[in-house]
């Protein structure tokens, strides 16, 4: 084999791997903890190692903040007012305001109405602190695991630079 060909199998495999690490130390630590939804832990891992590694703590901290924001707006919707089309559609109108007025940007509106979905939308409203509360541990436990493998074992960051570079 030739040596580009050795440095391009090198470079395309250690994103991938990184990826798998990230989502089987989720996975093991949510089912661990014995974690109804444990899936959702190695979602939120694989969502934060797709970020550029000096992007992983902002990233993180996005992801919860806006998971925080959405368990909490929609267990409250949930308990208070119930599910419906209307309560749904101005939820996730609401939220961007919020998020926006919050300063915080679109990556943390999107986890926040992921998280609304998910808790006013999927189960009894009797039963929405629960899963509120259940999505925000299983979310931070992929987090975690994920800023774990990124302080472990950083991904070397692609700048436009280095893009320009290997095209010539």
């Amino acid at each position: 084999m030739n040596i580009q060909l050795l440095a391009w199998l090198k470079k395309s495999i250690v994103h991938p791997a990184r990826m798998m690490i990230a989502a089987a130390l989720a996975l093991l630590a949510a089912r661990g903890l014995g974690l109804s939804e444990f899936y959702w832990a190695p979602i939120a891992a694989l969502i934060v190692v797709q970020s550029d590694s000096s992007a992983l703590l902002a990233t993180s901290w996005l992801l919860l903040a806006g998971t925080a924001l959405g368990v909490s707006v929609g267990a409250l919707l949930a308990t208070y007012i119930g599910p419906g089309v209307t309560v749904f559609a101005l939820s996730v109108l609401g939220l961007g305001l919020l998020s926006a007025t919050l300063r915080l940007d679109r990556r943390a509106n999107h986890f926040a109405t992921i998280a609304l979905v998910i808790v006013l939308l999927a189960g009894p409203a009797n039963q929405a602190w629960h899963r509120a509360l259940y999505r925000f541990i299983e979310f931070s436990v992929g987090i975690v695991m994920a800023l774990l493998l990124g302080a472990l074992w950083s991904e070397p960051s692609t700048s436009r630079v280095n893009i320009q570079n290997q095209k010539h």
